[in-house]
């Protein structure tokens, strides 16, 4: 858990830097793919999955 929870951080410092410096690419690609990858094991999963099923149940409201 510890791991995965550095490995998140990490991946999110670095694709936050790579779309604020618009060098995106393959390699960007990469690094957003992973860090949904370890974002998803971690404990902050099941917040994402409301906060997403959230916004789609209330798209047809509006």
């Amino acid at each position: 858990m510890t791991i995965s929870v550095s490995l998140v951080l990490l991946y999110g410092l670095i694709l936050f830097f790579l779309l604020r410096g618009k060098s995106l690419g393959y390699g960007s690609a990469f690094i957003a793919v992973m860090f949904g990858f370890f974002l998803a094991s971690t404990s902050a999963a099941g917040p994402v999955n409301e906060l997403t099923t959230a916004v789609i149940n209330a798209i047809p409201d509006l």
